[in-house]
């Protein structure tokens, strides 16, 4: 799970809680970008999961590969929140992060779930990046609903669905890559 610079990454350690007792087995690291981290922190959810809880960087002394581990272990990857930045960057194939780069890599299925300001639904840039995003054949965007700003205080700003939703239409494109492999094993030669 990446968690990028929303407020809604305030949320994760209720999501991640739901998560460990939904799905006993499931092994979830968490990788929160620099600007997430300004929401929350690693502390709050090193006990909530059975994996790691990762920055977004490479640290100078690591001797692995962060991003090659991440998309080799990962047989999915859910961005919650997906701030309109993290979103542009995904879709514009940029790799300056580990999670950029394992996302631009894996084969994995990958659930984007943006939280947008104001005006951001409605921004054609996110538009394009969100038409973009669709057009992956791992790549599921779930769309944001209607939510209060917490600027404005206003019904003006998107936030992301319920993490069950998220994982619901994860689950459908996994489903749906798996059933595409038997019907055209050929794909996998070809790419």
């Amino acid at each position: 799970m990446v968690s990028t610079g929303s407020a809604y990454a305030t949320s994760l350690p209720f999501w991640l809680d739901w998560l460990r007792a939904s799905y006993t087995g499931l092994e979830v690291s968490v990788v929160l970008t620099g600007s997430a981290r300004r929401f929350v922190t690693r502390q709050a959810l090193a006990h909530r999961v059975a994996g790691d809880v990762l920055f977004d960087e490479w640290p100078e002394d690591e001797v692995h590969a962060r991003h090659v581990a991440l998309a080799e272990w990962a047989e999915a990857l859910v961005v919650y929140p997906a701030t309109l930045h993290y979103t542009a960057r995904l879709a514009l194939g940029l790799a300056d992060s580990p999670s950029l780069l394992a996302a631009q890599c894996t084969r994995a299925p990958i659930a984007v779930a943006p939280a947008l300001p104001p005006g951001g639904l409605d921004s054609p840039a996110f538009r394009e990046h969100w038409s973009q995003l669709s057009a992956r054949p791992n790549v599921v965007m779930v769309p944001p609903e209607q939510g209060r700003s917490l600027t404005t205080g206003r019904m003006e700003a998107w936030v992301p669905p319920t993490l069950p939703e998220v994982i619901e239409r994860l689950e459908g494109r996994r489903v749906q890559l798996v059933d595409d492999h038997r019907v055209h094993p050929e794909r996998k030669a070809l790419l």
